[in-house]
């Protein structure tokens, strides 16, 4: 692929992790360069990242003042990926859970798509170290969701993407209102309305091995009522006239192809 590739890397408190995955990421795909959107971290990842950057003109760093949430962080990291006309943005965790030697199989995967998404639950993905009740949680929320929204995907809320900037651009990510990672469900959800090539491929989705986890009550609580609220108001739409999605660019659908 000869496409511009940033990898959007949020973090908070990851000072354990942020060094360790950005070696990892640019070993794994070293044409690409990577783009830290720290909030705020108290325990010094902004700083850690800086210094990498100052070795390594491939990594980036946009630092926020608080923590505003996942969805956001990602939001900034978009508009700056696009604003300096890279062609392929990727989302990618800090902690190590998604692995950076499966990036190439994704980055492939957009010759026939525009949003491609690293699945834990299509034939060939798995998830590792997680206890069973983590597990389940995770299977019948992507599954609620499937259902909800009517979404023909098997893991519409893991964390792990990449898409081209030509959707990025098409969808209205300025009304997205989602905080937590309720929003990897609602941007996947928008695309597929709006008529995209979306591809799930297989990953190994594992534990982080330092730091803890950002999963908490209110973030699943969030999810589960957006998520019904949302299935709710489409099932509405289809007995209200005039219902009209908003079209992908035309050279974004025929690309590839």
């Amino acid at each position: 692929m000869t496409d511009r590739v940033l990898v959007i890397v949020p973090t908070y408190n990851e000072a354990e992790n942020v060094e360790r995955i950005l070696e990892r990421l640019l070993t794994s795909v070293p044409t690409a360069h990577a783009l830290v959107v720290d909030d705020g971290s108290p325990d010094g990842t902004g700083e850690l990242a800086e210094k990498v950057a100052a070795l390594d003109p491939r990594v980036h760093v946009l630092r926020r003042t608080a923590k505003a949430g996942l969805g956001p962080a990602y939001v900034a990291g978009f508009r700056w990926a696009r604003e300096r006309g890279y062609d392929v943005v990727v989302e990618m965790d800090a902690d190590g859970s998604h692995a950076p030697e499966q990036l190439p199989d994704l980055l492939a995967a957009l010759g026939s798509a525009d949003l491609v998404l690293g699945s834990r639950y299509v034939p060939g993905g798995e998830v590792a170290d997680w206890p069973v009740h983590r597990l389940w949680l995770s299977r019948i929320g992507n599954r609620y969701t499937r259902w909800a929204l009517r979404l023909p995907l098997n893991d519409a809320t893991g964390g792990y993407r990449a898409a081209r900037g030509e959707l990025i651009d098409a969808l209205p990510f300025d009304d997205v209102a989602s905080q937590g990672y309720c929003f990897q469900v609602d941007w996947a959800w928008r695309a597929v309305r709006a008529g995209a090539r979306v591809r799930e491929v297989p990953i190994t989705f594992t534990e982080r091995a330092f730091g803890r986890s950002k999963m908490s009550g209110s973030i699943v609580g969030e999810a589960l009522v957006r998520v019904t609220v949302w299935g709710l108001q489409d099932r509405l739409a289809d007995w209200l006239p005039g219902r009209v999605s908003r079209p992908v660019p035309a050279r974004t659908r025929d690309r590839g192809r």
